[in-house]
């Protein structure tokens, strides 16, 4: 029909883990937090009023602003609130990227940062990782207008330094968003280089730690000048007023996500040592979710026998990683019956 802008009809778009309808299952694909939400996020939906859904909701969602300022200590003019952390990532490219501004990023990594770029038509620099996940030197030498760095990676579940990412952020010319939407469950975070470096956007996300994948809520700290002009971009109510006061509700209950977080590491340094003794390589991970190296059967293989059996996890053909299976960290159940699924496939 030819309506379309070029780069949108050769466009392939995202492809997101599958989402199945069936509720007896196994769902170990999509990294969300197998735990339910806190307590006070409940009540904060049963307290909703009529008069707030009747009326548009806060343009900046300052009742979740005000409560991350007081948690992360961090004034509330250096926040930005987002219809999930893609919507955050789909601003920042086209604030600072076009067809002669470049974004930039060490692969494998997300795979929803070159499909942004393509949809506003932005080239894209990709610096291979190595076999450890190292930060490469390259990525500094790029001149590129944004370079996003996710950390901890996906799908590696690596973890690189603030130290060095302060390196990094010292040494390019352009912008350097660092993609946290895992960190809650990393033993480290960035936070510490928005006082040292006007260049830097911090994203995180509740999807994760915060078990609230289904609001869609993501935010993000900067310097107040990126800030502002990173607002001119967004939606006029981009955050709802349910998605406001529940977002709200989950940052102020911390005691309850750091219980949910341990949780997910202690079970995910079990599930590692499960799989290692399978026979895959798996990697240290920072994140909620393990990437493992299939060594004794195909992965796409191992993918498509899982799933005969009700258990969903996520298997990439990026060259790199089609020998390797993501797999999020469940519930003990959940992780005990993948288990024994996979003890089952691998004994035949």
């Amino acid at each position: 029909m030819g309506y379309f802008r070029e780069n949108i009809e050769k466009a392939i778009g995202y492809i997101p883990g599958l989402q199945p309808d069936k509720l007896d299952i196994v769902k170990l694909n999509t990294n969300e937090n197998p735990y339910p939400p806190s307590p006070a996020v409940l009540e904060a939906v049963r307290n909703i009023s009529p008069e707030q859904l009747r009326r548009y909701p806060q343009p900046r969602a300052n009742n979740f602003r005000t409560a991350a300022s007081q948690v992360f200590k961090i004034p509330a003019e250096n926040i930005i609130c987002t219809n999930g952390g893609d919507e955050l990532l789909s601003i920042a490219i086209r604030a600072f990227c076009d067809e002669n501004r470049c974004l930039a990023y060490p692969v494998p990594t997300y795979s929803l940062y070159p499909v942004l770029a393509e949809l506003h038509n932005c080239p894209t620099i990709e610096i291979d990782f190595d076999e450890e996940y190292n930060l490469p030197a390259k990525l500094a030498k790029t001149d590129a207008a944004l370079t996003i760095v996710c950390n901890p990676n996906a799908p590696s579940g690596s973890f690189i330094s603030p130290d060095e990412l302060a390196s990094l952020a010292d040494e390019i010319s352009g912008v350097l968003l660092i993609d946290e939407a895992y960190v809650d469950f990393a033993e480290d975070n960035c936070l510490g280089l928005l006082a040292k470096f006007d260049n830097v956007i911090i994203l995180r996300t509740l999807s994760k730690g915060y078990s609230l994948a289904g609001i869609r809520f993501g935010f993000a700290f900067a310097h107040r000048r990126l800030i502002e002009g990173l607002l001119k971009l967004k939606d006029s109510y981009n955050i709802d007023a349910l998605a406001n006061e529940t977002a709200a509700a989950a940052i102020q209950d911390q005691v309850y996500f750091r219980n949910t977080v341990e949780k997910v590491k202690a079970e995910r340094a079990k599930l590692t040592e499960q799989l290692k003794g399978l026979g895959f390589d798996v990697l240290d991970s920072q994140a909620n979710f393990l990437l493992a190296k299939c060594n004794n059967r195909d992965a796409l293989e191992l993918y498509e026998r899982l799933v005969k059996r009700g258990i969903y996890v996520r298997y990439f053909a990026y060259p790199t990683l089609k020998d390797k299976l993501r797999i999020t960290v469940g519930t003990p159940e959940q992780n005990d019956k993948l288990i024994c699924a996979l003890k089952e496939i691998l004994s035949k």
